[in-house]
């Protein structure tokens, strides 16, 4: 995850893992909020499917998307 970027992105790499730049400044959980929209949005999930497994405050997290 790179925080205050100019844009938010999410993009494939090649290990099958994802980086996503993201606008919002990493203070007050406002990137792990952006990120949680921005995956659901990628998805096309609601955002209440989306959660920060690991890494909340670390640049490397493991995002899952349940099947409620």
């Amino acid at each position: 995850m790179k925080p205050n970027a100019r844009a938010s992105a999410l993009e494939p790499l090649a290990d099958g893992t994802w980086l996503a730049t993201l606008k919002a400044p990493p203070v007050d959980g406002k990137a792990n909020a952006e990120l949680i929209a921005l995956v659901a949005r990628q998805f096309g999930q609601p955002k209440s499917r989306v959660s920060i497994r690991r890494g909340a405050s670390g640049r490397l997290k493991r995002v899952t998307i349940t099947d409620d």
